[in-house]
């Protein structure tokens, strides 16, 4: 049986903001990152809540860490807040999320859940719409999930992602593109999600280059901001694949965003998930669903290894656009290091929940073979 959630209920537009104005709540228990709490965003926000109680917890950079939202559990349960509003990166979003994990776990009587809207303010990671989070603890990613994680609404205005920097944009982006091709060639992929991952492949390749090189274009950031949405629900009611896999475990051993770590690795992937690699694509439901994606872009596809190519070559011609190296050596990483990680990124992504979600079964030695391959080319 499948099900897909159409949660959360999501605003967007030039009033989207207006939402937060029918809040009907005493106590607003607001989750910044401090890039963000001190600037004209905050206001916009803030402005809006002219009615509510404010208590600001912005000790957030980054991923967040167990210490920090430990501190913002400690001032949620002191305000006892009937609203969580999320306002920032995926950083600030996953904190307010990690907040509400450890809450629903304390042995507190009859508590309820506040209701929880997300802000994004850079468009990418789909954790605006998603029940899932991360946080780091002693230097290790450790992964969340619950439904109390779920938001309730999402509010999306182009204008609060108009002065992300031109390479945050193109990373973040390229990671959005990953969750949406993971999730269509995903095992557990359905027609609901099918549609919102196709949906969100398309709006990246008419509009992230655009958003990436005419920032304030509020056009451009709008539907990549859609299509972040699209793709997190694609993939919170299918999965994502190997591509994530790696590049969890790569987070905190080598010095790259998440989002660029995605985005190198991209065409790899779909090359060893397409057959290309051990002659198996005439079998591969991947390289058919690869086929269909480079149909849907208009792409040369007359045979199941030219749709396979059409696509990864794709990716790397937008790679080149955004100024992202297709080699992990073109990207300057040490070589020492990135061999000397290689077994240890190898074991933590076979661990990696979304490695189970990949079409093709991978054992630990192809993780090894791919992380080669994807640094010389």
């Amino acid at each position: 049986m499948n099900m897909f959630s159409m949660q959360p209920s999501i605003y967007h537009g030039s009033d989207s903001l207006q939402y937060l104005k029918k809040l009907k709540a005493e106590k607003i228990f607001l989750v910044a990152d401090k890039q963000v709490i001190h600037t004209h965003i905050a206001g916009k926000v803030i402005n809006r809540l002219k009615e509510a109680s404010i208590h600001v917890f912005s000790d957030i950079e980054g991923t967040p860490s167990l210490t920090a939202v430990k501190k913002g559990l400690a001032s949620f349960l002191k305000e006892k807040p009937e609203v969580i509003l999320a306002l920032g990166d995926s950083g600030a979003i996953e904190a307010a999320k990690a907040v509400l994990f450890f809450y629903r776990q304390m042995a507190i009587p009859e508590k309820r859940k506040p209701l929880l809207i997300t802000i994004p303010t850079v468009s990418g990671t789909g954790s605006e719409v998603t029940p899932y989070a991360a946080i780091i603890n002693d230097d290790k990613r450790m992964p969340l999930q619950d439904e109390w994680m779920q938001p309730d609404a999402v509010v999306l205005d182009a204008e609060l992602s108009a002065s992300v920097p031109p390479e945050v944009t193109a990373d973040m982006g390229m990671d959005l593109l990953t969750h949406a091709i993971e999730s269509y060639v995903s095992p557990k992929a359905t027609t609901f999600t099918s549609l919102f991952s196709e949906k969100a492949i398309q709006l990246v390749f008419t509009y992230l280059l655009r958003a990436y090189r005419f920032g304030e274009d509020l056009t451009a950031r709008e539907n990549v901001q859609l299509a972040s949405c699209m793709a997190g629900m694609a993939y919170a009611n299918s999965s994502l694949g190997i591509n994530h896999g790696i590049a969890h475990a790569m987070e905190m051993r080598l010095p790259l965003s998440h989002g660029r770590s995605n985005a190198m690795l991209l065409p790899y992937m779909i090359e060893y998930n397409g057959g290309l690699c051990d002659g198996t694509i005439d079998t591969s439901e991947a390289a058919k669903k690869y086929g269909e994606i480079a149909s849907l872009l208009g792409l040369p596809c007359a045979t199941l290894e030219e749709g396979v190519r059409s696509l990864s070559t794709a990716v790397k011609l937008l790679n080149k656009k955004f100024n992202i190296p297709l080699t992990f050596q073109d990207a300057h990483i040490d070589k020492d290091l990135f061999e000397e990680s290689i077994p240890l990124i190898a074991k933590e992504a076979m661990q990696d929940v979304c490695t189970a979600g990949n079409p093709k079964q991978v054992k630990e030695m192809d993780i090894i073979y791919l992380l080669k391959w994807a640094y010389t080319g």
